[in-house]
């Protein structure tokens, strides 16, 4: 981890499983900056029952829930290809796994970094396995009581696994009065750990540069080419400007933060304050 904020551009399954589209996105976080790109790695057969699956639901891929969903997950083949690809341009990635065959799927690729959706962080044996490989681990806290995340972290710590915990609304996307920023600090001061941010906002990058100006440690955004394409995550996604927007922002705010933390007289003010000043006569 650096110093500065790790910014993750998380693609999910905003690619709809096409791997031209996958291809363009990461070009366009490495483009845009970003530090890492994200992914979601599911065994659907695990992840949901076969009622949920066999529910009616339209999609370019058929009628049902398990068109729907294997029609997002990709293959071996396709994270072999984006695992040369990320090489090639020196960005990293990495992917929550939803189930432990997902995370033996990804082991292969011995990948820096570790991921917990919000939606695991209750899944005692996931957190086990996870904590396991010791690998530096991000945790969303979406939808997460403080007796959850508690169990999360003790068992994070039971295994000396490096982590750090990321303020979440899990709500596709939500409005500005739900963001609690707030919370930034209160579970700073709680776990005494490093505090991201993973925002789903309806509101462009104000609140993500807000968390940054709080302290947030990690910035975590969906991106996508058009927000308008078929998906779930399409509406809470940033358009490739937008994200380019965010991550030359959040450089701007980290360069704004530093500085002197006592007020006096600049270098650069000095003529500044010698020119506005030169009518003044004091005795």
């Amino acid at each position: 981890m650096t110093s500065s904020t790790f910014i993750i551009a998380e693609i999910g399954i905003n690619h709809n499983g096409d791997m031209k589209i996958v291809r363009q996105l990461i070009e366009e976080s490495y483009k845009a900056g970003a530090d890492a790109v994200k992914f979601q790695k599911r065994d659907i057969s695990l992840v949901y029952s076969k009622e949920e699956l066999a529910k009616y639901r339209e999609s370019p891929w058929g009628t049902t829930n398990y068109e729907q969903k294997k029609g997002l997950e990709l293959t071996l083949e396709n994270y072999k290809e984006i695992d040369e690809y990320c090489k090639s341009l020196k960005i990293e990635w990495l992917a929550s796994a939803w189930d432990l065959n997902s995370l033996n799927f990804l082991k292969p690729f011995d990948l820096k970094y570790n991921k917990i959706a919000s939606a695991m962080i209750t899944d005692n044996q996931l957190l086990a396995e996870v904590a396991k490989e010791k690998k530096y681990t991000f945790i969303s806290t979406g939808m997460s009581s403080y007796k959850e995340i508690d169990n999360a972290v003790e068992i994070f710590n039971k295994f000396d696994c490096p982590f750090e915990l990321m303020h979440c609304v899990s709500k596709y996307p939500f409005e500005a009065e739900h963001a609690s920023l707030n919370l930034i600090d209160e579970l700073r001061k709680r776990y005494k750990c490093k505090i991201g941010y993973s925002g789903h906002e309806k509101s462009g990058v104000a609140i993500s540069f807000a968390a940054v100006a709080l302290g947030a440690t990690s910035i975590e955004r969906h991106i996508t080419l058009d927000r308008t394409m078929y998906g779930s995550d399409q509406a809470a996604s940033l358009s490739i400007s937008g994200f380019v927007g965010l991550v030359h922002g959040i450089r701007n705010i980290e360069k704004a933060l530093k500085g002197n933390d006592k007020k006096e007289i600049l270098e650069i003010e000095r003529d500044v304050a010698k020119k506005l000043r030169a009518h003044i006569k004091n005795d």
